[in-house]
């Protein structure tokens, strides 16, 4: 029974590892099924035309300006306008005095008339000894000082014109008015006070502010590198219309009208490096005033080689280098380092590092390294937008990397 009971186990046991012989010599199965490539969103890169501009740090200026100063010395006696109110070229300002000067208008006066007597007189002493000397009645002598005496009173009669003309034009300096149109200042003297034509005493300053100007002042170095983008075929300027300018206020708001470009400087300033440029502005309502700070952005041109791609398809290495993850061939991940320029409406303006047609990762780049093999996904709506729809947008405050003065992307 015993002998039975061991063959019966020895046949259990033989069975058994039958069983895992056969198992061990089974095909073997994946320790784990691969994982599916991860699924990203990309963006196909395209080129586009895009207008450009610069922005420019710059202050107001007024149109015109007009010190008011005293021409002849005296005794202001009124102040016909009020401080800080408008007043029209010719309009009275202040009275001087007037007495000294009709006095010596007057004094002029009678000395032309004495003048003009005397030439009277001499010319016909001339005319008579002019007749008498074609008998002998007189001597040739008498004859020629009697043209000479008519001469001298003829050139009496002449200074005393001119003499009555300066008394007169003084007479006119003791009413002080305006020369031109435009917002007065504080007045600078009072009724009572004196003043004098010599020192050309201070009055009061009017200045027109509509239109007004504003200075703008561009590094030499961002003129510099337009022109380089312009000869390398990167930018192509506006054409020779008048180029629009838009303006920024101290409080961040955007000015409602816009100027236009009047010149741009060709002497670069040593002190600070920058050259000035002028632009001129409407302002019915003053809300320009000078003196103010303001940032102005110019069109430049447009940039037919730009690549657009999203924000957030854009990144940065350790170093500081802009990046971004293409899908290349084989669908697998590559990394490249890209230069960008500024941005417009959430998207990278990408200069180089990029070519057309390349698939930019914009979506689920942070389950994937470079070389993994992906599932790309075009997303919708994100593709590059043509010219005349980024024409159409609200331009943004852009930041140029490649020049020290700001830059933006704008719409013509």
């Amino acid at each position: 029974m015993h002998t039975a009971k061991t063959n019966r186990y020895s046949i259990a046991l033989t069975a058994a590892l039958s069983i895992l012989a056969l198992a061990g010599c089974a095909p073997k199965k994946p320790a784990a099924a691969q994982a599916a490539p991860p699924e990203v969103s990309v963006v196909t890169a395209r080129r586009s035309s895009i207008p450009v501009s610069m922005e420019l740090p710059g202050r107001t200026s007024p149109y015109l300006v007009a010190q008011v100063r005293a021409r002849v010395d005296g005794i202001v006696q009124k102040r016909s306008f009020q401080e800080g109110a408008d007043v029209k070229a010719n309009q009275a300002l202040y009275q001087i005095d007037p007495a000294p000067y009709q006095a010596a208008l007057n004094s002029a006066r009678a000395a032309q008339q004495k003048a003009e007597a005397n030439l009277a007189a001499t010319s016909s002493q001339a005319e008579r000894d002019k007749i008498l000397i074609g008998g002998n009645a007189v001597s040739r002598q008498a004859y020629d000082n009697a043209v000479a005496a008519q001469g001298q009173a003829a050139a009496d009669v002449a200074a005393a014109k001119a003499a009555v003309a300066s008394a007169s034009i003084n007479l006119g300096y003791t009413k002080v008015s305006a020369p031109i149109s435009g917002r007065s200042s504080i007045s600078q003297v009072t009724q009572g006070a004196y003043v004098q034509g010599s020192a050309a005493t201070l009055l009061t300053t009017v200045q027109q502010i509509d239109p007004i100007y504003v200075d703008l002042n561009q590094s030499s170095v961002a003129g510099l590198q337009l022109r380089r983008d312009v000869a390398s075929g990167q930018l192509i300027p506006n054409g020779a219309g008048q180029v629009k300018v838009a303006l920024t206020l101290e409080d961040g708001s955007q000015y409602p009208l816009s100027g236009v470009l009047q010149f741009n400087g060709v002497t670069v300033d040593p002190s600070t490096g920058s050259v000035t440029l002028r632009a001129l502005f409407p302002n019915p309502k003053y809300v320009l005033l000078p003196g103010m700070f303001v940032h102005a952005r110019i069109a430049q041109g447009v940039n037919d080689k730009a690549i657009l791609i999203p924000i957030a398809g854009v990144s940065h290495n350790p170093q500081g280098q802009a990046t971004a993850l293409v899908v290349g061939p084989g669908n697998k991940v590559v990394q490249r380092t890209i230069q960008t320029q500024s941005t417009f409406d959430n998207q990278w303006v990408v200069t180089g590092g990029l070519g057309d047609g390349e698939r930019i990762i914009v979506s689920g780049a942070q389950k994937v390294q470079p070389g993994m093999l992906v599932r790309a996904s075009e997303t919708p709506g994100q593709s590059s937008l043509p010219l005349e729809k980024l024409a159409a947008n609200t331009v943004p405050t852009v930041q140029q990397a490649a020049m020290p003065a700001s830059a933006v992307v704008a719409a013509k």
